[in-house]
């Protein structure tokens, strides 16, 4: 993946629904490039169109135990804020999904307003889209607040979203690690995308978003401070979690989408704490090297095409020196790791050549695998090689 494509991949990120936008106006699907001579005439039947109604469902998770959910907030006051430092010291937004008894809770939103609002203002959606502030942080999640905990103690698994993306992009993954017995870290990296919901209940805009020089490769390294940061507050003693007591702090990994891949190996190199990583389609910021990471990593991506590079994750597969694999996923795009390209075909965007829902799918099913592997020290035969049931996953080692 070269730096050039991957910019423009995490550049566009949060097209997450901002494309659907397009669909809404012409009724058509078509984008930027519909020819001059029919511009007018789209938008005279988009104005007689009926105005689309957005609504959004996360698939259910497929484990044992519900996904409990909390929203947590963090102070870092030995730094200040990389992006605003008038700021003043680094404030992060957590959102904690874990194991739940079945029944308990009320559902969870999505985001909160500001957070969707911050969406819609960022891709300056039109109303006409269909959606609106409430029917976006309305999706269904699947995950319930004070949803009473499951018993004993389970790893903890901390998830880093794509430039741009809030970190509730990665939602369906996180419920699916919870409902397999894990307590996963939603994090929210303040700045860096459309809006994270602070304590004191605003939602700054991104930051850095429009920056044509920014430097990815501090992002990734202030990504690993960051979530640093955050096993801190999760595993010392005057914890500042409510549940903190269900996390076993010898059993941490670490998943990211995009630079949050790359923040993943970022971490693992600065923080021994972190025993396994996964890469979900990311460029390496910088690829590590030899020595640097010598335990589990998964590297996870959609198959390579025109334009593509994948020098920097050739690199990575020979500098890593503990467990690693290396798959692709046949008809994937960008977003299919993410809960991106669900969401933008239940806004009218077309699918990629993978289904929305293979692509969630699939992901869920390899990252848990991974992690039960690595962190539960339970074999998943999933791993050893092509499966039958996933002919698109594709082995490259």
């Amino acid at each position: 993946m070269n730096t050039t494509s991957n910019r423009k991949r995490r550049i566009s990120a949060v097209a997450i629904l901002s494309l659907a936008a397009s669909v809404a106006a012409t009724g058509t699907g078509l984008a930027a490039t519909t020819p001059p001579s029919t511009v007018h005439a789209t938008a005279a039947t988009a104005a007689a169109a009926p105005p689309r109604s957005f609504q959004g469902t996360l698939p259910a998770p497929t484990g044992t135990y519900a996904a409990g959910e909390d929203v947590i907030h963090l102070t870092d006051a030995s730094r200040p804020d990389p992006w605003v430092p008038s700021s003043g010291p680094r404030q992060l937004t957590v959102t904690m999904v874990y194991p739940a008894v079945p029944g308990t809770g009320t559902p969870a939103p999505y985001m909160t307003l500001g957070e969707a609002a911050g969406i819609l203002q960022h891709r300056k959606m039109p109303a006409s889209s269909g959606i609106t502030p409430q029917n976006l942080a309305g999706v269904t999640t699947h995950a319930f607040d004070g949803a009473r905990p499951q018993r004993g103690k389970h790893p903890l698994v901390v998830l880093s979203a794509a430039a741009e993306n809030p970190r509730m992009m990665l939602t369906s993954l996180a419920t699916e690690l919870a409902s397999h017995g894990y307590v996963v870290a939603l994090v929210g990296h303040t700045y860096e995308d459309t809006g994270e919901t602070l304590a004191d209940g605003q939602t700054p805009p991104c930051a850095i978003c429009d920056d044509p020089k920014l430097d990815f490769d501090s992002v990734a390294a202030g990504r690993a401070r960051d979530v640093s940061f955050v096993i801190d507050q999760l595993t010392h003693g005057n914890s500042a979690w409510r549940l903190a007591h269900l996390i076993d702090k010898h059993e941490i990994g670490m998943a990211g989408h995009s630079i949050g891949g790359a923040a993943a190996a970022d971490t693992m190199i600065a923080d021994p704490r972190v025993r396994a990583g996964v890469n979900m389609d990311g460029t390496f910021h910088p690829a590590p090297m030899p020595g640097q990471i010598n335990r589990p990593f998964l590297m996870l991506s959609h198959a390579p095409g025109s334009g593509d590079d994948y020098t920097d994750w050739e690199q990575t597969w020979a500098a890593l020196g503990g467990y690693k694999k290396w798959l692709t996923v046949a008809g994937a795009d960008h977003f299919s790791f993410s809960d991106g390209d669900l969401l933008q075909e239940q806004a009218g965007f077309p699918a990629p050549p993978l289904s929305p829902e293979r692509g969630v799918e699939i992901t869920r099913e390899y990252v848990t695998a991974f992690f039960d592997q690595t962190l539960k020290g339970i074999h998943r035969p999933l791993l050893d090689g092509p499966s039958p049931t996933n002919p698109e996953v594709l082995f490259q080692h």
